[in-house]
């Protein structure tokens, strides 16, 4: 490949890279709140507007992101002539102890509000212990 062409891709890669940037940058954060018991964590987050085909959760081990795009409904008869919210997508990610189990959340989304559950691994929840009379 000539100098000239590595330094076309190059450019195109580094322009790919700033608008991908962006676009993140151009995400609300949801407000959300998080709650712990002995069980795992939950997690809800703000998300109005947002539909179930419109959300995207992913988890790995270490990390959990949560986007989502919201639809505006206006009634085909009215024209916005002004909106506060001009970004209709959300972002917000978290970095996931090595307490809980990926593997097993779950998820609903009612009214706007998306809960998750993430349990803990069975070996960081506490347990019962059985006492004997002997």
């Amino acid at each position: 490949m000539s100098a000239a062409k590595q330094e076309v891709a190059k450019r195109e890669s580094t322009d790919v890279q700033a608008a991908k940037a962006r676009e993140e940058s151009l995400a609300l954060a949801p407000a959300v709140d998080i709650y712990e018991n002995a069980q795992g964590i939950t997690v809800q987050a703000d998300m109005p507007g947002v539909s179930r085909d419109g959300l995207s959760i992913q988890a790995d081990r270490n990390s959990l992101v949560i986007e989502g795009n919201a639809v505006i409904d206006v009634p085909a008869a009215m024209e916005a002539i002004h909106a506060d919210v001009q970004v209709t997508r959300y972002r917000r990610s978290f970095a996931l102890s090595g307490e809980l189990d990926a593997e097993r959340i779950e998820a609903t989304l009612k009214d706007g509000v998306l809960t998750l559950r993430i349990p803990k691994r069975a070996e960081f929840r506490p347990r019962k212990v059985e006492v004997r009379v002997g």
